[in-house]
């Protein structure tokens, strides 16, 4: 009976240790003194037309449905942080063909960026001078029109681009 208790005691006290590790979105890196990001439009310094634009308005957008941040477009208002952002690179190259038209069924597209939170003293809060996102991703024509500003892959290639970032932003890793 001594046994089965102990055994029972023990299993209860192992089951409620933990280990020491956490789930992911509950280490915020930014300080609580910021409640207001200002996200200015990123700098463009690609031929992809408006690709700046459109990573810009979803970062804001991915900004916005996670956090409880207020995010305004002006870094005059007097923010407590603004996020700057500077697409250097896009890449895209074909991975899969289509065998009877001989066109691209698939990409993959980098975009290579600057991104610099930095807090209203000029503290920099969060620093990537070459964030890279990579993704895989269909198409129905040729590559060179995966960036037309009407194309769904460019939506989802900003979205997945938006979300990685601001994951890096908020969490430490």
């Amino acid at each position: 009976m001594r046994a089965a208790w102990a055994a029972a005691i023990a299993l209860f006290l192992f089951s409620t240790t933990s280990c020491g590790y956490h789930t992911a979105g509950h280490a915020v890196r930014l300080p609580q003194s910021v409640h207001t990001i200002a996200v200015p439009t990123f700098t463009n310094k690609t031929e992809a037309y408006r690709v700046e634009q459109i990573l810009t308005a979803s970062v804001v957008r991915e900004f916005n449905t996670r956090t409880k941040f207020q995010i305004i477009s002006d870094p005059n208002a007097s923010p407590d942080a603004v996020l700057h952002g500077t697409v250097l690179q896009v890449l895209t190259a074909p991975l899969t063909y289509d065998s009877q038209t001989g066109r691209a069924s698939s990409a993959l597209v980098s975009v290579t960026a600057q991104v610099t939170l930095v807090d209203r003293n000029g503290k920099i809060l969060y620093q990537d001078p070459s964030y890279v996102f990579r993704g895989e991703y269909q198409i129905s024509r040729q590559v060179s029109a995966f960036f037309d500003q009407e194309s769904p892959a460019l939506d989802r290639l900003s979205g997945d681009f938006a979300r990685t970032l601001v994951s890096n932003i908020l969490e430490a890793y």
